[in-house]
């Protein structure tokens, strides 16, 4: 399978909700970001990335490391996307999609999936809240 390498955030606020989004035109909701260009490392991706989504704007200073995961891509069949995570918790409460993100949502782990989500978020993001 083709591997497609990604930055992501978990940004997360005081409640214990992390924030998802999903692209249009698709049906899977997942952490914003999104692939480095070449020669871009994962944290200034990741800065961009939110930047471009959600006009959320973060230093490397306020990116936690949390690790490298892999899992089939949810929006590319026959792909896997191998992704750097970070953690960002946050204050803010509102943030409005823009460029190709369609929908932004806080998600309560413990409160079940009314939402479609991404493997990587459901086999290694959400377990990972845990420990945030």
């Amino acid at each position: 399978m083709e591997k497609i390498n990604i930055a992501a955030a978990i940004i997360t606020d005081g409640e214990g909700r992390c924030l998802l989004v999903r692209k249009r035109g698709t049906e899977y909701f997942m952490q914003p970001g999104g692939k480095p260009e070449i020669g871009e490392r994962p944290d200034a991706a990741l800065i961009r990335e939110l930047k471009e989504e959600l006009s959320f704007i973060v230093s490397s200073d306020e990116l936690e490391p949390i690790g490298h995961f892999t899992d089939l891509a949810a929006n590319e069949p026959g792909h896997l996307v191998s992704a750097d995570i970070f953690h960002i918790p946050t204050e803010r409460t509102r943030f409005e999609p823009t460029a190709e993100i369609e929908e932004v949502i806080w998600f309560k782990p413990n409160q079940g999936q009314p939402v479609k989500l991404a493997p990587l978020t459901e086999n290694h993001v959400l377990p990972l809240l845990q420990e945030l």
